[in-house]
């Protein structure tokens, strides 16, 4: 784009200015305007849909939880990969799973979140994973699944998993171990203390 005005010039000849560069220059700065205005506006539908992908998110979800849904839940986790809500409807799948005792079908869905980018669903996941195969006296799966994932503030719980997997194998010595560990890694004021130091006191 050209330079506006000259300093220097008379009135007579800045006015001629003005209006030559108007003329050449006018398009430019009706196109800017314009993509300017393009841009607002294509920012404020963007956040529009944004906004109807949570709803038709949630919506899905809540279908999902509140009737055992599957074609929900389907229609969730391919229209919204992505979302938080897909993750805690897997989640709510995988405990509907375990309540029936279909260990391997709650197992098939967690495992599509250990790896997933939220930590927290991810830690969550790997534990409940750990504590299924707890369950289905797949002690060594479920010490090696503890293993493949730090768990943050999470290391009470997984060190009480431990303790707990341990005492079922008939490996007393390191139950101990993992329940002192737990108790040094649970807050003081946690209720959990209590639990962890009865089972460390029925061992002794």
């Amino acid at each position: 784009m050209k330079n506006f005005i000259e300093v220097g010039k008379t009135e007579d000849e800045q006015a001629q200015q003005i209006k030559k560069w108007l003329k050449d220059n006018g398009l430019q700065i009706v196109v800017g305007i314009a993509l300017g205005l393009g841009g607002i506006w294509g920012l404020g539908a963007y956040k529009t849909y944004q906004q109807q992908q949570s709803i038709e998110a949630r919506s899905l979800y809540l279908n999902t939880t509140s009737t055992d849904n599957l074609t929900a839940f389907e229609a969730l986790s391919t229209n919204h990969a992505d979302s938080g809500y897909t993750q805690q409807a897997i989640l709510m799948l995988a405990k509907t799973a375990v309540n029936k005792q279909d260990y391997d079908t709650a197992l098939q869905h967690l495992s599509t979140l250990v790896d997933a980018d939220n930590d927290l669903i991810a830690i969550v996941a790997n534990m409940r994973m750990a504590s299924i195969q707890f369950e289905m006296g797949k002690f060594k799966e479920a010490l090696n699944t503890l293993d493949q994932k730090a768990p943050g503030e999470f290391n009470g719980l997984y060190s009480q998993l431990r303790g707990d997997i341990y005492v079922a194998d008939n490996q007393i010595e390191k139950a101990k171990e993992h329940y002192k560990l737990a108790l040094s890694q649970i807050s003081r004021d946690s209720e959990l203390q209590s639990l962890i130091s009865i089972k460390l006191a029925d061992l002794n």
